[in-house]
């Protein structure tokens, strides 16, 4: 197989352990004739009277007919918001395993096209709200929740408007906002975000199965925590509105509602009722993706499972990481360029601060691998594209487009060692999708750019106007796109570098 057959195979096997029916299985049970009680991760919940199940996110059509399946006749009723045309694209798809059956007691509301919420997301949290507001001691609430719940959980506080909440999300998405920065403002301007879901439902267990999207698997973050006490005050919204410079023109509505929310978070106390677990997360895809990549023969380490920042920032980081794992498979890491790179990796890293990754210690590690073994390094997360064109393509696209002329770059300079090698570099987004486009990410090479150009394709115009998708449905015909179709699941972005030496001189 080539690397670019296992960069995908490797990318494939992370968002399989991630599916819906798997994930479910392992954390959810029935227990019990007589006295039913739910089992999830071992800890037990008798069923009294009524169990209920409400669910939001790009992932939760699959995990709601996977919970369907183990609670039977138990479950009395449901409703879930999903994305607009889900089902029909995974009929279209074969995935009958992630579709409810026929006579199914869950009711299935479409919204949030292109992830924005809209009037049909409206609705159905609104239907979501109704139902938990009737609930009794005696009734458990099943929440299930994915990435993607924020847009389908639209319910902002009078008097403001949908409208006006989208425009503000657009607005901050626009400009750089992190997912963190866009979640905290949503939080603050809604109903049931920021805990309010689980508030509405008490005095009923409310019991949330949680496939995180946001790095560090923070339980007040994905999907804007609507089951979770809220660690963010108004005034933390208030301070983001201020970054993106945007304090000055919010709507009426807006400045109504920031200016009488309560200036502290929910007290924990106020969540004795909620339990809430984590089934699935961009980290338990990455161990998936190195066991296979370690059957494939690779040396493999997992660089950072919360990757973040600036797009351009973080291609920078890769490219010197791949010039360094290349000059170090062609015997010159130990000299002077190695040291050179070694230190413009340390400096960016610390600039990047991202989770989890500590370079002296991924150094380190890279000293006792085999020198001639191939290569395997992973990482998760979630860049940020600041939009400066009106070209079409997503995060994971600009990322490979990016890394690709990083890399042509470096081929340029004197002892790169990137000659000596062959190099895959893969971004893509698990849940199938990059932005408005049927690609989930791309993958590029060192030798991209320079074929391009040979193709009458210049890659900075095309990352000019924030244009990849363009740049690579042209190029090779769209050979490195991938594209996978929707996923059934979201646990941020999988990226994969595999390099081995080559017998070129």
């Amino acid at each position: 197989m080539s690397l670019c057959e296992h960069a995908l195979s490797l990318f494939r096997s992370a968002v399989g352990t991630v599916r819906p029916a798997p994930m479910l299985k392992r954390a959810l049970k029935l227990q019990g004739e007589g006295c039913p009680q739910l089992l999830v991760n071992s800890r037990a919940f008798p069923l009294k009277r009524g169990l209920y199940l409400v669910g939001f996110g790009k992932a939760v059509l699959g995990m709601a007919a996977a919970a369907e399946e183990i609670l039977g006749d138990h479950l009395v009723r449901g409703i879930i918001n999903v994305p607009l045309g889900i089902q029909e694209s995974l009929q279209r798809a074969g995935m009958q395993e992630m579709l409810l059956k026929p006579h199914s007691r869950i009711q299935v509301i479409e919204g949030a096209k292109n992830n924005l919420p809209d009037p049909e997301a409206l609705r159905g949290a609104s239907a979501i709200q109704e139902l938990a507001e009737g609930l009794t001691a005696d009734d458990l609430l099943l929440v299930l929740i994915s990435g993607g719940g924020s847009a389908l959980l639209p319910a902002p506080i009078p008097p403001i408007l949908l409208e006006e909440k989208e425009k503000l999300t657009k607005m901050l998405a626009s400009r750089g906002a992190a997912i963190q920065e866009l979640n905290t403002v949503r939080k603050i301007l809604s109903l049931l975000k920021g805990g309010g879901l689980a508030r509405l439902a008490y005095p009923a267990q409310v019991v949330s199965l949680i496939l995180s999207d946001v790095i560090g698997d923070p339980l007040d973050i994905i999907a804007s925590g609507p089951t979770a006490a809220s660690s963010h005050s108004v005034q933390d919204c208030l301070q983001i509105l201020a970054k993106y410079n945007l304090l000055h023109s919010l709507p009426g509505s807006v400045e109504a509602v920031l200016s009488s929310s309560p200036t502290k978070p929910t007290a924990a106390k106020d969540y004795s009722h909620v339990c809430n677990i984590i089934i699935g997360s961009n980290t338990l895809a990455l161990a998936e993706a190195k066991r296979q990549a370690e059957g494939l023969g690779y040396v493999t380490l997992i660089l950072s499972a919360g990757v973040c920042g600036d797009v351009g920032r973080v291609a920078v980081l890769y490219c010197q990481l791949i010039c360094l794992l290349c000059l170090r498979l062609a015997g010159l890491g130990e000299g002077p360029r190695g040291s050179e790179v070694r230190g413009n990796l340390l400096q960016l890293a610390a600039e990047l601060d991202i989770p989890g990754l500590n370079v002296a210690e991924f150094l380190q590690a890279l000293q006792g691998l085999e020198p001639q073994k191939p290569v395997c390094i992973l990482a998760g997360g979630e860049t940020t594209v600041q939009l400066q064109g009106t070209g079409k393509g997503g995060r994971n696209q600009e990322l490979a487009l990016r890394v690709g002329l990083g890399l042509h770059r470096a081929r340029g300079v004197e002892a790169s060692g990137l000659g000596r090698c062959d190099v895959v570099f893969l971004s893509g987004g698990t849940d199938g999708q990059d932005g408005p486009t049927e690609a989930a990410g791309a993958f590029c090479s060192p030798e991209l750019v320079a074929e391009a150009l040979q193709e009458g394709l210049d890659a900075e115009t095309f990352l000019s106007n924030n244009d990849s998708y363009t740049f690579f449905s042209q190029f090779q015909r769209g050979r490195h796109l991938l594209v996978t179709g929707l996923t059934g699941t979201n646990v941020m972005d999988i990226q994969l570098i595999l390099i081995r030496a080559t017998d070129r001189s």
